[in-house]
């Protein structure tokens, strides 16, 4: 999966939200700097999934335990509660089975953290009152050649978890690394989530 690398306050502020010691899969890791960076700094243990080819290697550079696969193809490889911490993070737009990978996500982890770009973010409500779609740090790609083929924001994820029968922890935006939870739908160029099975 070919998608922007977190950006350090981001990671930080990602990381923080994972216990120590915990036992994370990440879903679509990309090159695996989130999971190198929970090993190293939070004593946690995992694995990684991931597409393509050139971020399986630097994961495998990095030291990180990496699967090769497609996630539209599911996560029956992990049993049910088998991981501590599941992430999706900047993964979850990618995908055209999105409410069976949230399902999974919450199933293989007791714990899930899912994070995506909040469209309802004011920058990108200004863009698209101007008649064009939004080009930012988080959404860095014009309408013809994004790899994203959702666009969500905070209401309406919390709508599909609800409808998904997954239990909401928590949720807020994230904004340059600094948690968003006074107006985020607007606020936050990114959605956070912390969820589990009810």
């Amino acid at each position: 999966m070919n998608k922007p690398s977190p950006a350090m306050a981001d990671l930080q502020t990602l990381a923080a939200l994972v216990p120590r010691g915990s036992r994370v899969l990440d879903l679509g890791c990309g090159t695996g700097e989130l999971l190198a960076h929970l090993m190293r700094e939070r004593g946690c243990s995992g694995y990684g999934v991931e597409l393509d080819d050139a971020n399986v290697q630097a994961c495998v550079a990095r030291g990180v335990n990496v699967i090769q696969q497609n996630l539209e193809e599911g996560l029956a490889l992990f049993a049910d509660s088998s991981f501590d911490v599941v992430l999706q993070i900047d993964t979850l737009q990618h995908l055209r089975n999105t409410e069976v990978m949230l399902r999974e996500t919450a199933r293989v982890g007791r714990t899930a953290l899912v994070v995506f770009p909040n469209f309802a973010h004011w920058p990108n409500r200004l863009a698209v009152m101007r008649g064009r779609m939004p080009v930012t740090k988080v959404l860095p790609y014009q309408w013809y050649d994004t790899p994203n083929i959702r666009v969500g924001t905070l209401r309406d994820f919390r709508a599909l978890a609800l409808k998904n029968q997954l239990r909401i922890l928590d949720e807020f935006g994230l904004q340059e690394g600094r948690v968003v939870r006074w107006w985020p739908n607007a606020r936050a160029s990114r959605a956070v989530f912390k969820l589990q099975h009810q």
